[in-house]
Parts: C-alpha cells; structure tokens; sequence
C-alpha cells in the first residue's frame, strides 16, 4: 500500500526538454499526472525515455522546463527508480542483499522476507547474485519496491528479462500500487499496463503536449 496522502499526488511537467552532450532529445515537453495513474514511455533506443526517467528521479538535470512533485503537505513524494541495471551484487545472496535494502530504508529485514516470497524468489535466497538469471536478478530489483513504500514509482523496462510469470507479477504489483494512489511512470517495449496513458517521446515537438 501507499502511504497517507497518495491521493492529493500530482506531476507537473513544464516545457522540459532534455539534451545528451550536444544534442537534443526531446523538448517542450509539458504533462500532467496524478496519483493513481500510469504512464507509459515509448519510442525506439535513444529517444530519450531513460534520460526522462532519470531527470523525473532527480538524477539528471533537464536541459529547460520544470518538475514538480506534489501531495497535500509534502512537496517532495518518496519516489522508486529501477533503472536498467538491477544493482545486484555478484558476491552477496540474494538474502542479503533483499535485506539491505529493508535496512537501508530503515525497515525490519522480516520485510525483505516477505518480498521475496512475493517477487517468487523463495528458494534461492541463499543463491549469490552471480548465481542468478537475469529474470531472477530483476526480481530482486522488485524487492526495493515492497520493502518501503513510496507513492512515485519510475520504473525503466520494469519487464525486461522476465517470464510470463514474472511480467504477470509487475503488472499485478503496479496494479496494486495505482488502486492505493500511487503513480507510475515507466519505459516500456512490447506489452504495456492496462488503463495507461501512451507518450511517444519521438514524436515530441517544441510546444508538445502529452
């Protein structure tokens, strides 16, 4: 579930536009979404959905143009980034890197159990991370979404790698998340969300409008 004042949650997106080096991705770009909505990013390789994910993360500047996270009382919603890499440490078990990650949001580690049960990691935790498929290793990724609930959840090919099974709980688990009034924002090839909304960055345009 999502925590208190999910409800009142709003992105306000203001004539962004975004650069690699010295040229331009995308520009006047201008969007508004709220709690309880998703939003897919298309477009082929290189048109910018990564770098928007990130510039919404925080993790890089927006070349122009404005961000603004909203909830009633709090400016700043908690927000998720999964990025491409799954950030799973070829050494370490899959147990104790679920239980990192509850600790490191300040979470019993009894929580990072539950996740992976829930992500369908039961039965590997013992398994270092080097030892794991890629489909398995972004299932752990799943567990930093479960173990401290955050209503913004920007999430970059959330499927990519995954078995039927797997793409079944993402979309499952975004479900869950929107009915509580949580948003998400995700980059997406082939199958998207039901009830979505669609922004192509390729097409953007100065003064688009998603």
């Amino acid at each position: 579930m999502v925590g208190a004042g999910a409800s009142s949650l709003v992105l306000e997106v203001e004539n962004l536009a975004a650069s690699r080096g010295l040229r331009i991705l995308f520009e006047g770009l201008t969007f508004r979404l709220s709690g309880g909505e998703v939003l897919e990013l298309r477009g082929p390789n290189g048109s910018g959905k990564s770098t928007l994910l990130r510039i919404l993360a925080g993790l890089t500047r927006a070349h122009e143009g404005t961000v603004a996270f909203k909830t009633a009382g709090e400016d700043e919603p908690g927000r998720h980034y999964l990025g491409h890499l799954d950030a799973v440490k070829p050494s370490e078990s899959a147990a104790e890197q679920a239980e990192f990650w509850a600790r490191y949001f300040g979470r019993d580690p009894a929580e990072a159990v539950k996740a992976m049960k829930r992500v369908g990691l039961s039965g590997r935790e013992q398994v270092p991370g080097r030892g794991l498929s890629a489909g398995q290793k972004r299932r752990l990724a799943l567990v930093r979404l479960l173990v401290e609930p955050r209503p913004v959840w920007l999430l970059d090919e959330p499927t990519a790698a995954l078995d039927i099974e797997g793409r079944a709980l993402v979309t499952q688990l975004v479900a869950e998340h929107r009915a509580g009034g949580g948003m998400v924002i995700a980059a997406i090839h082939g199958d998207g969300f039901a009830g979505s909304r669609t922004l192509d960055i390729s097409t953007l345009s100065i003064g688009a409008v998603a």
